[in-house]
This record gives C-alpha cells, structure tokens and sequence, in this order.
C-alpha cells in the first residue's frame, strides 16, 4: 500500500527528532567540558586494545567521517579519573534538536564518542567553585600573583576590630629614671668565670730591626749602622727599647739608647714615658723622654719625643715612615727624621736649633715577611753650630749614602 505523502513526511519528521533527542546527553557532556586545559595533566599511557571484545548489546549508529577523529582522540584518555575535579556546571539544555546540531556538527558523531570514547570516566558535574581571589606577590621588581584559598578577606575578616585603637602610648616617651642601670648591668656583676677566660690580652715580645746596614757614603768613607726596637707586655702597656747607631773604622760614631714605659691611649696612639742615654764620641748625656708614638692618617708611623737632659739641656725629635705596597712582597718605604737641641754642646758636636735632616729610601723585597733584604739611598744634611763642627772635623756638612741591609724581626 502507498503510503500517503503527508504521512511519510510525519515518519521522517519523528525520526529525526528522535535521533536529536538521543545524542543530547552527549552534547551536555561536551558543552560542561569547554574551556578545560588539559595540556599540563599527565596522561596515563594508551593501553593496548584486546584483540577480543564483548559484543555490546548497542549497536552504534553510522557515524560520519569526522566521528572517527572524535573517537580517537577520546581513547587517548582511557582510565582517567576526574571524579575529583572541579567541573563547570553544567548548562541548561537547549530545546529543539538545532542546539544539539550546533555544539556538535554531527549529532552521529557525539552518541558514538559518547558510548566507546571515554569508558571508565565519571564525569559527575562538580557545583560551581567560588572566584578565587588572587593575592599579589612583590620580590622586588618581580610582581606575580598566586590563589590563596578563602581570600585575603578570610585571614584580615578579624583586622576590621582593630580600628580606632590608640597606641601611641606603646612607643616613644622617656624612660623612666629606674628603667634601667647607667651601665646596662641591671645589677648584675662583671666577674671572671671560671674556665670561660677568653685570652684575648696576652703579654707579647717581639725584636724588630728595621735597618741593619752597610753604608757607603759619597766621598769613599764606609760605616755599618743599625735602627731596631723591642718591646714586650700586653695590649695596653709594654716595655718599650729603641736603640740607633752607627760605627765606623771599628770605632762607635753614635749611639741612641732608650726604656721606655708605652700606653695605649686610643686606637693607634701610645704614649711613652721613659729614659734616654747616648753613646759614642764625648762624653755620655742622659734625658728624660716624653713622647707619642702611633699611625698617623694616611698610614705614616709617626714618633715624636721631647727630651730633658742636665744642665738645662732639651731636645726633641721626629720621625715619620711610610710603606708603600708595590706588590704584596716588593715594598719601598720612605723615611724622614730630624733632630732639635736647646744649647750648643760642642764636646759632642751638636748645635742649638735644628741640628740635622736625614731622608732616606729604601727598596726591600720580603723571602718572608720576617726577612728582607733591601737597598737604598739616604741624604743626610747638617744645620748651623752642628754644620761648623763637622767641617772643624774634615767631614762635610751634608752627605749622600748608598745603603743595603736587611730588615728582620723575631
């Protein structure tokens, strides 16, 4: 029997509606995945397909083309378990089978992804999480913002009881009189314990001879002269002996002894307290010494002493020494000295005023910093009364020597 043409358009009508409504499952399950980034997940590895199947009772419909790149891309995430992921909810289902048509392109394609696509995936729609509020990250010119569960509102929500509070008596203000003792010791004792002594002021010597030389000076006389120091105690007070000279032809020209008592009295300054006694041609004078000695700005050693003798004799003396590191073993240091008398003492061969000038340089290179073998020039100049009594002797007011020694200390 022919069926009527209106009758058959119904048909065709009911089974395409038909086909819609069974693949809208599908196309929620897609839509409630949209915007997912799945990229940073691990994916567990494709496992193998058995070579035998249970034959499924549903037989799936024909699917287009693009259906089997669909299906292939869902196989890819097999065992996955999404049971504890937050998904989005879940849209509200459109009516009339255009919806489906448009958020899928084939409707076939969608109830075949949806029935051998995913298998083993729950993919029960979570309730929509609340915004998360980001909290800014600040190391130094980096700003960067990361999630912080609750918000910042949850941990501050308590800040708000805080406003209006007045603390301006927590700081500031003066101390009362019985804060605290004048010397931060609250009462308590300074006293040694016993086994808990630091050593940190032990008594130290030391000899050091800065200048143990032969000397050769410009009109062909040769001497041997020596400068050095030693002292011993502790950090603050020592026993300080200072002793310069020169001989020559196996006879003592001059020599300067002193003891002397040396104090700390700041960082780099001692002062020193003590006698002085002087050796060689004429008779021996003794004084009385007064002086400093210390690290003057710019690193110059610096000594200064005043001098009271017998007989209302005084005198006074400087002296000034620099080390200049050329490299850490090759070091020049330039010296500077001179010497001042009250009164004119002619059995020793010395004149009021300024008596004599001596600049030397001298170039040493440090074996060991305890040892140092060195050559240099000095120039030696004679003032007034002093200048004519070395010229009554034969001897020239001023001289040039050329100088090699060593220096060393123990």
């Amino acid at each position: 029997m022919n069926a009527h043409p209106k009758t058959t358009l119904a048909t065709a009508y009911l089974l395409v509606l038909g086909l819609s409504v069974a693949g809208m499952p599908q196309a929620h399950a897609q839509d409630a995945m949209q915007g997912m980034d799945m990229q940073a997940m691990p994916m567990p590895p494709t496992k193998p397909k058995p070579k035998h199947h249970a034959k499924s009772t549903h037989k799936p419909a024909k699917t287009a083309p693009a259906a089997a790149s669909s299906t292939g891309t869902a196989h890819t995430m097999q065992g996955m378990d999404m049971q504890n992921m937050p998904m989005p909810a879940k849209p509200p289902a459109a009516s009339g089978p255009a919806a489906h048509t448009h958020a899928t392109g084939h409707p076939e394609a969608t109830q075949s992804g949806a029935t051998s696509g995913m298998p083993g995936m729950s993919m029960t729609p979570a309730k929509p999480a609340a915004p998360i509020e980001m909290q800014q990250l600040h190391f130094g010119q980096m700003i960067g913002i990361r999630p912080k569960p609750g918000g910042l509102a949850g941990t501050m929500g308590n800040m708000t009881s805080m406003q209006g509070m007045d603390m301006s008596t927590m700081q500031g203000g003066n101390a009362p009189p019985d804060a605290r003792s004048p010397d931060y010791s609250d009462g308590y004792g300074y006293g040694s314990m016993t086994g808990m002594d630091m050593h940190d002021n032990p008594p130290i010597a030391m000899l050091l001879l800065d200048q143990l030389e032969y000397v050769h000076s410009r009109d062909g006389g040769n001497a041997v002269a020596i400068d050095g120091q030693a002292w011993y105690g502790r950090n603050f007070n020592k026993l300080w002996l200072k002793f310069e000279g020169d001989g020559a032809n196996g006879r003592l020209q001059d020599l300067r002894t002193e003891a002397l008592w040396d104090h700390a009295v700041s960082t780099y300054w001692d002062t020193q307290v003590g006698v002085r006694h002087d050796f060689g041609i004429g008779p021996g004078r003794t004084w009385a010494a007064f002086g400093i000695e210390g690290l003057a700005p710019y690193w110059f050693e610096t000594e200064a002493t005043f001098y009271v003798g017998q007989d209302g004799r005084t005198a006074a003396r400087v002296e000034f020494e620099y080390e200049a590191l050329l490299t850490q073993r090759l070091i020049l240091q330039p010296r500077l000295e001179a010497n001042v008398y009250g009164k004119n003492d002619s059995q020793r061969g010395i004149g009021s005023g300024l008596s004599d000038v001596e600049a030397g340089l001298r170039l040493r290179y440090e074996i060991r910093r305890e040892f140092a073998p060195y050559i240099g020039v000095v120039w030696r100049q004679r003032f007034g009364r002093t200048a004519d009594f070395a010229r009554a002797q034969g001897e020239r007011a001023d001289d040039l020597q050329f100088v090699a020694g060593i220096r060393l200390w123990f």
